[in-house]
């Protein structure tokens, strides 16, 4: 019988190419010392593959950068917000549109219109500043994740999933008053990229309109989410990942987005919501703290590349050389037998840092110290998503995650499988010695989002 497996590429090709800065290990070892150990405080010139993070780092198409030369730079009513308005309309399905500067301008201005002191915010795993918009606005973060999400070994296929008995004894205890929402991202980053399935999301609908409870989506990653289920549920394998996407949405009231991930732009986002009333104080509150509301701190050639970006990351083509891209580097990782999330997510490859450098305790931030050996061994960065990410509760104390882990997360657009392999080859190189990294001490932590700025230096 003949082998039928076809080899696969990228679906576009170069027009353009940024030339990348080559380091020695003595450079980068300077470089990472006068970091503070913190790979988000390097310098992108001294970085060779930027994993950091996904958003803000695609590369645009043609059209978009076409339609950056279509913007109309006018103050109030460009022409740009309203086609971003019928785009978000027709492919996602929302009523209403709030554009923002990124997605977190979106969660700050949901946050003080739907949160009040003491509320309650359930939710599929915590994410960074979503929690703390929550907090800063009074209210208190609790995770319905299931349990699968926070054991990187288990292999279900949905582990965005809502525990529906998790969310029910919030509400026996609290009282649905007291939940204004629940937060439902779709890829979860901080489980690893892993998909909410669609029965799920159904379930969830039904109990929350049991009980008058409003469903606001992370949709950062939804089309990412949408090819899962394209892959992985019963029933949608021949539906198209557009339509899966509209499928999502409709089963939530509104959504913060991050454009700088699945809608290919290098900044911007939005919220979206469903609800007259509560659009009309957010549109209240975006000319405070955003912009006008038809620009919300956007340029109009922003907003256009965020419209045609929006069209081209819903193609099936683009979604699956996206995450193909990212399984291909999790499979070379498997092959060495280091220690990953699975299964693998949609936007990178979480190593599992407990696991990978059992020897370090949890408060000597082996997350944190393998993103530093990866970088001293390579030139590719990567970022910490453990106890450092997780940050203080209000009382002082860590937050202390089941997960320490370690992100290598793909941009889109970017690199080619080349370079998937040279990423795979370094984290093979540190696996390998892994016995003889150290741990950190934290020495300059600011107040909030830590992660991004604090120092660290290695222990002896």
């Amino acid at each position: 019988m003949k082998n039928t497996t076809r080899s696969w590429a990228e679906p576009y090709k170069m027009k353009m190419v940024e030339l990348l800065k080559m380091t020695t290990n003595a450079q980068r070892k300077k470089a990472l010392k006068d970091a503070g150990y913190n790979t988000f405080l390097l310098k992108s010139e001294d970085v060779y593959i930027d994993l950091l993070t996904d958003s803000g780092t695609a590369a645009m198409s043609d059209r978009q950068w076409a339609g950056m030369m279509m913007g109309d730079e006018a103050y109030a009513g460009s022409r740009n917000y309203y086609h971003l308005e019928e785009v978000v309309k027709n492919v996602y399905g929302y009523k209403y549109l709030i554009p923002t500067h990124q997605g977190r301008g979106a969660e700050n201005i949901l946050s003080q219109i739907m949160i009040k002191k003491g509320d309650i915010i359930p939710g599929n795993m915590y994410f960074t500043t979503t929690r703390l918009h929550q907090e800063l606005a009074g209210g208190k973060f609790e995770d319905i994740i299931i349990d699968e999400a926070h054991d990187p070994e288990n292999e279900f296929p949905f582990k965005g999933n809502v525990d529906l008995n998790k969310l029910e004894k919030i509400i026996k205890k609290n009282g649905a008053k007291k939940i204004p929402y629940v937060s439902i991202a779709t890829s979860v980053n901080m489980a690893g990229g892993q998909p909410i399935s669609m029965q799920n999301l159904k379930e969830l609908r039904k109990f929350t309109n049991k009980h008058h409870i409003k469903i606001i989506h992370d949709m950062t990653r939804v089309a990412e989410n949408a090819y899962f289920i394209q892959q992985k549920e019963n029933g949608y394998s021949n539906i198209s990942v557009k339509n899966i996407v509209k499928e999502i949405c409709s089963y939530t009231d509104g959504a913060t987005m991050s454009a700088k991930k699945d809608a290919l732009v290098n900044i911007g986002g939005f919220l979206t919501l469903n609800d007259w009333k509560l659009f009309e104080e957010a549109r209240n509150l975006v000319v405070v703290y955003e912009g006008l509301h038809t620009y919300g701190g956007l340029a109009g050639r922003d907003m256009e590349a965020m419209a045609i970006g929006i069209g081209e990351s819903v193609d099936d083509d683009h979604i699956r050389a996206r995450v193909g891209q990212v399984i291909y580097l999790g499979e070379k990782m498997m092959a060495h037998h280091i220690p990953i999330v699975k299964p693998i997510g949609g936007h990178g490859i979480f190593v599992d840092a407990k696991k990978f450098l059992p020897h370090l305790s949890q408060d000597q931030y082996p997350a944190q110290a393998l993103a530093a050996e990866i970088y001293l061994d390579s030139g590719v960065r990567t970022m910490e998503r453990g106890i450092v990410s997780a940050g203080r509760k209000s009382n002082g104390e860590n937050y202390n995650p089941k997960l320490e882990l370690v992100r290598f997360t793909i941009p889109r657009r970017v690199y080619t499988q080349a370079h998937m392999d040279v990423i795979a080859e370094s984290a093979c190189r540190v696996f390998d010695k892994r016995s003889k990294i150290t741990g950190l001490k934290m020495i300059y932590e600011p107040k909030y989002l830590r992660f991004f700025q604090a120092r660290f230096e290695k222990l002896k």
